[in-house]
């Protein structure tokens, strides 16, 4: 991995872990340590404060926060 490949930070309350890993391959790991250590269910995840940032600058980017006016 290069130094400036973005990282996400992912957590899972009940391993105790917390983590980051390269935003490509962000999705296999989360289904891979889910499946692996969760029988497939969701447990682990992105950080929820993280999410909400990328959720806000997305809807920001595409326009929908824009108040009418």
């Amino acid at each position: 991995m290069a130094d400036d490949d973005p990282t996400v930070p992912i957590i899972c309350e009940e391993c105790g872990t917390e983590t980051r890993v390269p935003l490509d391959g962000l999705a296999e790991t989360l289904e891979r340590h889910n499946e692996n250590r969760h029988d497939g269910e969701q447990i682990a995840q992105v950080d929820p404060d993280i999410a909400d940032r990328i959720a806000d600058l997305v809807a920001d980017d595409l326009g929908l926060l824009e108040e009418d006016g």
